[in-house]
């Protein structure tokens, strides 16, 4: 196994590396749904959402759809699916909704405090993402984790959003930190481990899900392995 206990900066990604995106957005939804007297099942619901969701975020990192498309097609998709009618304007208020509900729900990953707190002494630990900034900062902080991070970057401070190679310069440089001394580790193969690797750092891919792919990447299937690395 790669040996990383070299390196001084680690970059992690936050929603589904440490933020458990899918178990906080269920308890949203469960909310909104309870508030709005919807009469609709939670798990068919987040059955057809999850992976829509993915769908239209992999479109947002490469630009080929708005963050305002994004935030009403992932909900119009399933209400079509589901064959729930629902006006544009409850979906546009839904959506908001979603936003303001999501980040007071703060389940994280098993393990994520426990390997800060055996990471923090070591190196410097820092955060990219291509979350909406002011909903990340209320995760991070709602969370109790955003004292362990150094720097922050998100997609709005860059310009860009991974993979994109300038979103990992940028992060570099807020964080003073080189290429070689640096290592990121994030659950999204293409944002994350493309990204980073396209931009001349090393990754680890937090593949809880199995995913299949041809990259000799070093992988891990839960946070707590990165003790057996680091």
């Amino acid at each position: 196994m790669q040996n990383f206990k070299h390196k001084k900066h680690l970059f992690f990604d936050l929603d589904h590396t440490l933020w458990d995106f899918d178990k906080n957005s269920a308890f949203a939804f469960d909310t909104i749904f309870k508030e709005q007297g919807f009469e609709i099942s939670l798990p068919d619901f987040l059955n057809i959402y999850i992976p829509r969701n993915h769908h239209y975020w992999k479109l947002y990192q490469v630009n080929k759809i708005s963050h305002e498309d994004l935030r009403y097609y992932r909900l119009k998709d399933v209400f079509d699916a589901l064959q729930y009618e629902v006006s544009d304007k409850i979906i546009h208020q839904l959506s908001e909704d979603y936003i303001k509900y999501l980040p007071e729900y703060n389940n994280l990953f098993d393990g994520a405090i426990e390997i800060l707190d055996y990471l923090k002494p070591n190196y410097k630990l820092h955060i990219i993402t291509n979350g909406f900034a002011s909903v990340q900062t209320k995760k991070l902080k709602n969370s109790n984790i955003d004292h362990y991070f150094e720097t922050i970057t998100n997609s709005e401070m860059a310009g860009v959003k991974k993979p994109h190679r300038n979103i990992f310069d940028f992060a570099l440089s807020l964080a003073n930190a080189s290429k070689n001394d640096s290592l990121m580790i994030g659950d999204s193969y293409e944002a994350d481990i493309v990204g980073a690797q396209d931009a001349g750092i090393e990754a680890i891919f937090f593949n809880e899900h199995n995913s299949d792919i041809e990259n000799p990447v070093l992988q891990i299937k839960h946070l707590l392995e990165l003790k057996n690395i680091l």
